[in-house]
């Protein structure tokens, strides 16, 4: 070039011409740098490919004689249209899948090499021949895309005329493919950790268990929808011992949190049990930077162990009882029987008549107590049938009637004879009834009153166009507070003093009521009694 321009045949003429040429060259140079930096930049501002394929084609058009650009890609073994600028200069539509066979941009990915297609007679057959002939295309420049050995899709550039590309401008289009298979692949990358992220957060967002994202000072990052729906807080500047109202923190830290193991440990705060879990979230130089935190409620579960086994303990005791109930049925059917005898040899103004009377009476008693005892803890599947109530109330009473009344309680009965009968099961009826009564007592004795009452009632109601039978146990005892009413009939929940009550008659009984296809009501006032009233379906 300096010899062109200084040496001996050099002149002024020649001077501009090769000014010329070396000012065409330099721009051509720096629009190819301008197309390269467009391909960077259309990235790195998540410029659709659309568009991106647009700016470079203008860019190109401006020193190459070019009529259209498009890009297939390659996933899954496919070849698939999946760009083309301009939109008019579409013959397949986007989308087409090309087949392996006679394809011009397989062969360019098969082989890894750039294509030089120019449009005549003797070419063998391509699928994209007949799509060049349609829209005019002469020559083509076909450059498979690869990034770090990865097949990416197939760049076509086509054109009007047959273009006559040296080893520069096929140097700047493999840069130029090499930069698009980079983009696309880190745009894949790129959607696909969005994706991840995404699936992460409704994963995380969703779990129906707490979980926070901490500092190493248990201050809250992050909370899942479930930790802020049951504290109902959003945690800012708030820290996870505050949140547990944890006292102690210095032993919290020690104890519930590690920056080298994972920790599960059971909190007792109240009356709440908590399941906790704390892992450490490290960085690439293993360091814990941050805490994840899993937070359960278990406090009903603990609830419903304790409800299972303290029924395994009333089902032992239930089999004892019928145990010993037929071992008694023995010695009493000889006492009995003995004492009869021995009073058909007395008369009755016999001074041993009268004991050997108590004795036969107590007998009876007995054994009429052992016979409702072993009706009660039947172990039998429950059968629904007709059955009363008023039997249900008179089995229960030869149970426990005679114990509450020496505790100089009275029992006032008032049972409608012509009270319907229920479908249902007369051991379980009488089981809610038992309770009733037992918890009636109980609050009488916590009172201390002169005149104690138990009244027993039966009747029938319609509501809701629903013929029910009621029974009503009500009391003149201590009653229940206000606050504690709704709260009864939850399992293990009791207002008696410890070791008077286990906290599970109402919960089983409200159950049993239930099943039945009724329901347990309460009116209480505090200081002066309770009444708890059974509702079941009369029976049709």
């Amino acid at each position: 070039m300096i010899n062109k321009l200084t040496g001996v045949q050099s002149s002024k003429k020649s001077y501009y011409n090769e000014m010329k040429i070396m000012v065409r060259e330099l721009k051509k140079k720096n629009m190819q740098l301008e197309v390269i930096n467009e391909v960077n930049r259309s990235f790195n501002i998540d410029m659709s490919m659309d568009e991106m394929l647009k700016n470079i084609f203008e860019k190109l058009k401006s020193f190459f004689p070019l009529e259209r650009i498009s890009l297939s890609l390659y996933e899954n073994d496919m070849l698939t249209l999946s760009n083309v600028y301009p939109l008019h200069s579409l013959y397949y539509p986007i989308g087409f899948v090309f087949p392996k066979q006679n394809s011009l941009y397989w062969q360019a990915i098969q082989s890894l090499k750039k294509i030089f297609f120019q449009m005549k007679e003797d070419n063998p057959f391509y699928v994209e021949k007949k799509g060049y002939q349609s829209l005019g295309i002469q020559s083509a420049l076909v450059i498979p895309l690869v990034s770090k050995e990865v097949k990416i899709g197939v760049l076509s550039i086509g054109s009007n005329k047959v273009n006559n590309f040296d080893d520069s401008d096929l140097s700047f289009f493999q840069q130029l493919s090499d930069q698009i298979a980079v983009c696309i692949e880190n745009a894949r990358l790129y959607h696909k950790v969005l994706t991840n992220q995404k699936e992460w957060e409704e994963t995380f967002r969703a779990v129906s268990d707490m979980i926070f994202i901490t500092d190493l000072e248990g201050n809250i990052l992050r909370s899942n929808d479930a930790a802020k729906e049951y504290f109902q807080s959003d945690f800012i500047d708030q820290n996870i011992q505050d949140l547990l109202r944890i006292e102690d923190k210095k032993s919290f830290q020690e104890k519930y949190l590690s920056i080298n193991q994972n920790i599960y440990q059971e909190i007792h705060i109240e009356n709440y049990v908590y399941e906790f879990r704390s892992f450490p979230i490290v960085n690439r130089n293993q360091e814990a930077y941050a805490y994840i935190i899993y937070i359960n409620d278990i406090s009903e579960k603990r609830k419903m162990e304790a409800q299972l086994v303290q029924s395994a303990k009333l089902a032992a005791i239930g089999e004892m009882a019928a145990g010993v109930a037929h071992e008694l049925n023995n010695p009493l059917t000889a006492i009995l029987g003995n004492s009869q005898l021995l009073l058909r040899t007395v008369r009755e103004d016999h001074s041993s008549y009268k004991l050997l009377t108590d004795i036969y009476s107590c007998g009876k008693r007995c054994k009429s107590i052992i016979q409702n005892l072993l009706t009660f803890s039947r172990q039998d599947e429950y059968l629904f049938e007709e059955c009363s109530i008023n039997e249900a109330v008179e089995q229960v009473l030869g149970i426990i009637g005679d114990q509450i009344q020496h505790q100089q309680i009275i029992i006032e009965k008032e049972l409608n004879e012509s009270t319907n009968p229920i479908l249902g099961n007369i051991q379980q009826i009488g089981q809610i009834i038992l309770n009733l009564l037992i918890n009636a007592k109980d609050a009488l004795e916590e009172k201390g009153i002169e005149r104690k009452v138990i009244k027993i009632e039966t009747k029938e109601m319609i509501e809701n166009d629903q013929k029910w039978v009621c029974l009503s146990v009500k009391d003149n005892g201590i009653g229940i507070q206000k606050q504690f009413l709704q709260e009864i009939f939850n399992p293990f929940y009791t207002t008696k003093r410890p070791g008077k009550g286990t906290g599970l008659g109402l919960s089983v009984s409200l159950g049993i009521a239930e099943t039945h296809g009724g329901t347990i009501h309460v009116n209480s006032q505090y200081g002066e009694g309770s009444e708890f009233i059974l509702k079941l379906p009369a029976k049709q």
